[in-house]
């Protein structure tokens, strides 16, 4: 067979080419490393522990303990349950920053039932129906000073408790 001069040429073209290829493929797998598996990490679940506030309609507001884990259920079945007259389809939930200080909510002298009224420092059972007598006998508290006039409140006891009662208009 007799090859002529042009396909000589393109014979050696080929060739090289051919050889090109395979010197260029051996030198990028011997540069091949197979890489590292890709690791997936997730940031460690803050613990949560403290106290949290219930409050509205619930059968006892106030402070209970918050640990990791708890449902909106659980805190609220710490506060005693849900009232008859609670609406469900809006709850509210308020994280203070730190250093924020907390303002408690007030309670109103003038509509508070006995339960709630002993949620207060140094009120028991007995204060706590002596403010309704009174308020039963005498009409509304016209501000919260005249809580005074309650028999077994005294100066004392309303220091305690100033900030954290009301009246409403």
């Amino acid at each position: 067979m007799i090859i002529s001069k042009p396909n000589k040429y393109w014979m050696l073209v080929i060739i090289l080419l051919i050889a090109i290829i395979a010197t260029g493929s051996v030198i990028v797998w011997s540069r091949y490393s197979p890489s590292q598996p890709v690791e997936i990490s997730t940031p460690p679940s803050q613990e949560l522990e403290g106290e949290i506030y219930i409050g509205g309609a619930v059968t006892s507001p106030g402070f209970y303990p918050l640990k990791t884990g708890d449902s909106l259920g659980d805190i609220i079945q710490a506060a005693g349950g849900i009232s008859g007259n609670a609406d469900l389809g809006r709850l509210r939930l308020y994280m203070p920053g730190i250093g924020e200080e907390y303002q408690p909510q007030e309670i109103d002298i003038n509509r508070a039932e006995a339960w709630l009224l002993q949620a207060l420092p140094g009120i028991g059972e007995v204060r706590a129906q002596a403010i309704i007598d009174y308020r039963q006998q005498n009409g509304p508290f016209l501000n919260t000073n005249e809580l005074i006039k309650v028999k077994g409140i005294g100066t004392i006891t309303y220091d305690k408790i100033k900030h954290l009662i009301t009246v409403a208009d």
